[in-house]
């Protein structure tokens, strides 16, 4: 129990930033942040619960970062739609991602990916992560010449993140259990005497959900017209959201046989999510892959997501303290779980290239276009292709040609619009 408590609390110490960034971002569709935090919050905490108690998984859930941007400066700012309208249009994404969980049709999708495709995504899933660490740390930065380049080391958050980096894989290969949450405490504290963190100057503020509740408009979001935002958002977050759970349970040893027990129950989750979102105010809830961190410290079962959602409901009232926990502090644990499921790339039948291939692609594609929906999309495809191309279409399945067909057309509507 001691070990889920605390791999649910790295869970969310790795995660919390989504209470302070997801309203951020919805505040420049014109939201009021005191209802989109509350809003944040309640989705968080239900989805989590949701997938703690009823799929027992140690996966923890909260308003996606890549669809909270694509609300804002896709569908309000450049399109002009108001945000009351685009809630409505992610209740009916949310809608249809319910009606496919209670037909199985999503779990048949997690099920029926290819082996190299799912070690592929957990490797790809890694790389992601790692990057965002980097990133994160400023230990990787912009460069206009080669788009990536070396941080500076004189600057104290990259000095900072560096040694809580060595510290969390020292901690590590000494066998602490709870190394990357005393790795993510002590750079914080670090920073205090060399200013780059504070002490909040209040440790409590009440919620007001008001600004967002109830704010929808579905009648606006059901016209025609809206129809391709509907299917972006249903397209992008059901392959983000699978992609996510098959790293991480690979990750965490939950596979069978190439199968996610329980799937069905696990995708629930993200469904009520996002209908409690939309809801309550802010955008399409998924699967975080942060919650690899909760893995890698140990969590195998859905017991430390009670202590998350706590932790989500209790942020409603304390969103100064989790203010205060600078990025700087918990990139080291993004590069160290990244680490740490780039291992599934061991498993790869490299010498049969028809799976190794697309595991590659898959791989490098997730990290190098920032969106594991579209690693998955471009292995998906090549893995089809190179089983035809060497007259091997028996290992390609009734599933995957749809699923290769649709990701073929997602190319293809993405390339006209």
């Amino acid at each position: 129990m001691r070990r889920e408590l605390l791999a649910g609390l790295t869970t969310f110490t790795t995660m919390a930033y989504v209470v302070v960034v997801n309203p951020h971002i919805l505040s420049e569709a014109g939201m009021p942040v005191e209802g989109v935090l509350f809003a944040t919050c309640i989705s968080a905490a239900l989805a989590t619960l949701v997938m703690g108690i009823w799929a027992n998984y140690p996966i923890a859930l909260a308003p996606g970062m890549s669809l909270n941007a694509y609300f804002t400066y896709s569908i309000v700012i450049g399109r002009g739609v108001p945000w009351q309208t685009a809630l409505g249009v992610v209740f009916i994404s949310g809608s249809l991602f319910l009606i496919l969980t209670l037909t199985n049709i999503r779990e048949m999708i997690v099920n029926g990916i290819p082996d190299c495709l799912k070690y592929g995504t957990a490797g790809g899933i890694g790389l992601f992560i790692a990057f965002i660490g980097f990133r994160n740390a400023k230990i990787i930065v912009a460069h206009p010449a080669t788009y990536v380049a070396l941080g500076n080391f004189a600057d104290r958050e990259v000095i900072l993140a560096a040694a809580g980096l060595l510290l969390i894989a020292g901690l590590m290969a000494r066998g602490v259990g709870a190394a990357i949450l005393l790795g993510i405490a002590i750079t914080a504290l670090a920073g205090i005497p060399v200013g780059l963190t504070h002490w909040p100057g209040h440790l409590f503020s009440l919620p007001h959900p008001g600004g967002t509740f109830l704010k929808l408009n579905l009648a606006a979001a059901a016209k025609f017209g809206l129809g391709d935002l509907i299917f972006i958002f249903f397209f992008v977050d059901l392959f983000d959201n699978v992609g996510t759970l098959i790293g991480v349970c690979e990750e965490g040893g939950f596979m069978r046989d190439g199968k996610l027990p329980r799937a069905s129950r696990a995708l629930l989750a993200d469904a009520l999510g996002t209908l409690m979102g939309s809801l309550t105010g802010t955008s399409t809830v998924t699967s975080y892959i942060e919650s690899a961190a909760g893995v890698a410290a140990g969590a195998r079962t859905g017991l430390g997501n009670l202590l998350i959602a706590g932790c989500f409901f209790a942020a409603m009232f304390c969103a100064p303290i989790i203010a205060a926990i600078p990025a700087f502090a918990t990139a080291p644990a993004l590069i160290i779980v990244g680490s740490l499921m780039s291992r599934a790339m061991s498993r790869v039948r490299w010498e049969d290239f028809t799976d190794s291939f697309p595991a590659f692609l898959t791989l490098v594609a997730t990290p190098l276009t920032f969106s594991i929906a579209t690693g998955l999309s471009l292995g998906m495809i090549s893995f089809t292709f190179l089983k035809v191309i060497t007259n091997r279409r028996r290992e390609i399945s009734p599933l995957i040609w749809v699923l290769t067909g649709l990701f073929i057309l997602r190319y293809a509507f993405l390339s006209i619009h």
